[in-house]
């Protein structure tokens, strides 16, 4: 049963509902694990110099390109599901289901902003870079949209190309891919299970009502949904640690980020207690919160704590 919302279509209207093609939010999260990529590959593993000067203009180009890519691969993603979309009351008034914008506006749309951020990454940074862009692109469009009506296995697969942002930003600061690079990747990744896990409790019946085989939908009673929320997060943990064992930072971090950890995981143990939605967005607010706090740990230790 489609739950479509039909908008007018003002000149207001329809430049909001580009900005809403991009999906703002998931662009905050490109832009800060980008620039912490491409800082901390700018200063390699610690060395005994803390300081280092980073090519700003070459940072500021990285992160804007990163993000049209990622902007361009939500519009595409808008287009590819703009029927599912029209199902959920979530997702009813985005500008395809509501009519504020056409399909093949968005087409062209989320093509052209993928097509100039790969070009500025390839101009601006490296080869690497780009290609690392164009593979996120190509995973999120080609294989996660598709699968998330196939099988509860899409958010694992989702998070892959949902994890490169920062390893696009240290391959445009270093020309490769070291160990710090990967555990930058891994933090990610392991992060987005409790984050994109509570997200779809709340819109359980929304994902069912569309026809999208998150976990939830098929976890009823949410204990599969918990217990790989609770065990994501409890392996965050010590995963976020390597960040001090390959060098990323020091000691501060160390333990920065055990406690940042060990916040989490009480987090999530509150919220599968007692599996309510309200719960759920509180540990969806706290995911929020942690990653910003990690990274910008990491990076305040890198740069200034450790000598």
């Amino acid at each position: 049963m489609s739950v479509t919302r039909v908008a007018i279509a003002t000149p207001m209207s329809r430049s909001m509902g580009y900005v809403s093609l991009t999906k703002p939010d998931v662009s905050f999260l490109v832009v800060i694990t980008t620039l912490a990529g491409y800082a901390l590959g700018t200063a390699g593993p610690l060395d005994g110099e803390s300081r280092v000067n980073i090519d700003w203009m070459r940072m500021a180009h990285t992160v804007l390109a990163t993000t049209l890519v990622a902007a361009g691969t939500s519009a595409l993603n808008h287009y590819l599901e703009r029927e599912a979309d029209a199902h959920m009351r979530r997702t009813a008034s985005r500008p395809l289901p509501s009519n504020v914008l056409a399909p093949a506006e968005a087409l062209w749309f989320g093509a052209a902003l993928v097509l100039t951020g790969v070009v500025d990454l390839l101009i601006a940074a490296n080869a690497l870079s780009a290609l690392l862009a164009v593979a996120t692109s190509v995973m999120y469009l080609g294989i996660y949209t598709p699968l998330k009506t196939r099988t509860t296995w899409c958010t694992a697969i989702g998070a892959i190309p949902g994890a490169v942002p920062p390893l696009i930003g240290w391959a445009a600061a270093s020309g490769s891919l070291d160990a710090g690079a990967w555990v930058l990747f891994g933090i990610l990744f392991l992060w987005q299970f409790p984050h994109f896990h509570a997200i779809a409790w709340m819109y359980r019946e929304d994902y069912l009502r569309a026809g999208i085989k998150m976990l939830p939908v098929a976890d009823p009673e949410g204990r599969a949904t918990f217990s790989q929320i609770l065990l994501t997060a409890a392996i965050l943990v010590p995963f976020s640690l390597l960040g001090t064992v390959v060098g990323l930072a020091g000691i501060p971090y160390f333990f920065g980020s055990l406690v940042l950890g060990l916040m989490l995981v009480e987090v999530c143990v509150w919220a599968a207690a007692n599996k309510t939605n309200v719960r759920a967005k509180w540990l969806m607010h706290a995911t929020v919160i942690h990653l910003p706090l990690l990274l910008g740990l990491m990076i305040l230790d890198r740069f200034w704590w450790t000598p």
